[in-house]
């Protein structure tokens, strides 16, 4: 496998080791998606570089990090059942989506130039 991923997952992945270029992949063509099919840009108004800026957060931020937690959250809360999968809900949504939320904004907002002050209240709304 490729050595990067395989550093970042050690020897038994919780993932499949495809699943973090996927990662990158997906988010690229969500925004393919949103900028011609939901704000209309067209080829000629595609804005090729925010595109790959949504490419390199997925490959180096969200892959890696929503995968990580999956590993601990299997480690916390062992099991396949309903009742341990409404567990796993409860401590995703509750406990890491918001702060996940906040540091994908964070990261979105600095890579799209804001300052820490634009940033911080952008976050806020």
């Amino acid at each position: 496998g490729s050595g990067c991923w395989q550093d970042a997952w050690g020897s038994h992945p919780a993932l499949p080791e495809w699943a973090l270029p996927v990662t990158g992949t997906l988010m690229g063509a969500g925004d393919v998606i949103a900028q011609q099919l939901v704000e209309h840009r067209g080829l000629q108004g595609h804005h090729g570089a925010r595109t790959a800026k949504m490419m390199a957060i997925g490959f180096c931020f969200v892959g890696p990090v929503v995968g990580g937690w999956y590993k601990i959250l299997d480690q916390l809360i062992p099991g396949t059942t309903k009742v341990v999968a409404v567990k796993k809900m409860v401590l995703d949504q509750g406990g890491f989506a918001p702060c996940f939320l906040g540091c994908f904004l964070a990261i979105t907002g600095a890579m799209n130039g804001l300052s820490p002050e634009e940033n911080w209240s952008k976050i806020q709304q």
